[in-house]
């Protein structure tokens, strides 16, 4: 089976071509010519260097294979306008090219979030019936992503997937708490909650809805199924590291000029003026039933050994 991959050189989609090439897939990564490739250089892969929004430069390479995993974006920007470009428009242009070009496609996946729905606004898990509502520039640009797909439905076989947070090895936004943590400090701004998905089963329920006959069409929120405090998960992250750690209490009022300070350090930081908008909001929870019963997905990695392993990663590859 022939797969092309979209932001194969991120965190997720590095892990998703390593897993592909297990499976014995033919991976073909459309990577822009800048992209740091060093998480895939080494493996049995092909190139298309081009720019999504340069749909000339990619039309004609793209129409025999059976898989296209969308998964390039934009997570972190200071302006609105790049977030719905990124997200968004370009992913109504590949659409367009696969669906003028390769009509045997059996599948399209695109990989949203659950910003693209908001938080939840009663403590109960959303599900895929919850009517939108995002509350950053990143989440309304997925959810502009997700629209686009769908007017492509009755011409492309598509699933639309929504992971929680992402975390496991070569992630840098958690790297940054494990830094933190590692200092010993725990910032905290109140109780919120969050639901989580190892690297790997995400990895695994993004093959497995491409695969499955049951996925096509439909909308998932991918997790772990479990909820997890702030507390739940700096405790686990101190306990990875053997840190004791010293909480400091941040009012939520001074959320926006921490994001105003930490975008004049690192202006791609995840810490900024828009994402600083989820932070605002206690309750980031999904619930993964509809995608457990209509296509048998499953997370098998537990909070504990997930941020075991990645605790360990980010040692032995001298992060931390």
């Amino acid at each position: 089976m022939k797969a092309l991959v979209t932001g194969a050189a991120g965190f997720i989609g590095s892990h998703l071509v390593e897993a592909l090439i297990k499976r014995d897939y033919e991976v073909t990564c459309l990577v822009r010519k800048t992209s740091d490739l060093k998480w895939i250089e080494h493996l049995d892969i092909k190139y298309i260097f081009c720019d999504l929004a340069d749909t000339g430069s990619y039309a004609d390479k793209i129409n025999d294979f059976d898989y296209v995993f969308h998964l390039a974006g934009l997570t972190k920007a200071i302006s609105e306008k790049d977030f719905f470009s990124a997200n968004a428009e370009n992913t109504r242009r590949l659409l367009q090219v696969i669906s003028d070009k390769n009509s045997g496609i059996q599948r399209f996946i695109f990989l949203s979030s659950l910003a693209a729905v908001g938080p939840s606004d009663n403590g109960t898990p959303v599900r895929e019936d919850a009517q939108p509502n995002p509350v950053s520039f990143y989440g309304a640009s997925k959810l502009a992503g997700e629209r686009a797909v769908l007017e492509y439905k009755n011409r492309t076989p598509v699933t639309i997937l929504r992971p929680p947070a992402v975390y496991g090895p070569r992630d840098t936004d958690f790297f940054v708490m494990f830094k933190i943590i590692k200092n010993g400090i725990f910032p905290c701004w109140g109780r919120c909650c969050y639901s989580l998905l190892y690297i790997e089963d995400l990895v695994n329920g993004i093959i497995l809805s491409a695969e499955k006959k049951e996925a096509e069409g439909g909308t998932f929120f991918l997790s772990d199924d479990m909820i997890y405090t702030n507390e739940d998960i700096a405790g686990e992250i101190a306990s990875a590291l053997g840190k004791k750690t010293f909480k400091i209490r941040l009012p939520r009022s001074i959320m926006p000029l921490v994001a105003l300070m930490s975008e004049k350090i690192a202006k791609k930081g995840i810490i900024n003026t828009d994402r600083i908008k989820d932070f605002s909001y206690p309750n980031w929870t999904c619930d993964a039933g509809k995608a457990k019963k209509e296509f048998g997905f499953k997370s098998n990695i537990t909070l504990r050994e997930g941020i075991k392993w990645t605790a360990d990663w980010y040692k032995i590859h001298r992060w931390l």
